[in-house]
């Protein structure tokens, strides 16, 4: 919807520029001078322009998307500490796994959307490392409560 709404903006804005364009051309064409309140007029609308795109926009824009921190991919509602765990394993895991919700398209570690584990698991492996022949997890890679987001926001987005 986003979207929708700024190329509608745009395109508002693209006719807009068009039609003062083409009213000032038309005014010299056909001699006649501008007159201080068109001047004025045509700085306020700048201005206002400037102030809407700069301002406005941008704020409209962060508050649509405030709620997207708590929200992954399929709709699961993220806590506080799976918020952390996102951004966590988006730092120290996603270069070697694939997660869809965060994005992570990594090789050399198993496929989380497809292995699905469960919160025990994840931490286990975070904990303790893991090695199967083709490339090492080494062992606490985040400890303490951030290994445990890690896990619980692995655990409630894999395969979703």
């Amino acid at each position: 919807m986003t979207v929708g709404v700024l190329v509608v903006f745009w395109v508002v804005v693209g006719v807009g520029v068009v039609l003062v364009a083409m009213s000032a051309t038309r005014r010299r064409h056909a001699g006649g001078k501008e007159s201080k309140t068109t001047t004025r007029a045509t700085v306020l609308a700048v201005v206002a322009a400037f102030v809407l795109l700069g301002g406005v926009v941008p704020a409209l824009v962060m508050i649509t998307n405030a709620d997207d921190d708590a929200e992954a991919r399929g709709g699961v509602d993220l806590t506080a500490a799976q918020v952390e765990g996102r951004q966590l394993f988006a730092q120290h895991c996603s270069q070697c796994h694939t997660l869809a919700a965060s994005n992570a398209v990594g090789t050399i570690g198993p496929n989380l959307d497809t292995l699905r584990p469960n919160e025990e698991l994840v931490l286990n492996a975070i904990e303790q490392g893991r090695a199967r022949g083709r490339g090492q997890m080494p062992a606490q890679v985040v400890t303490g409560t951030d290994a445990e987001d890690v896990a619980s926001y692995v655990a409630a987005v894999a395969g979703r």
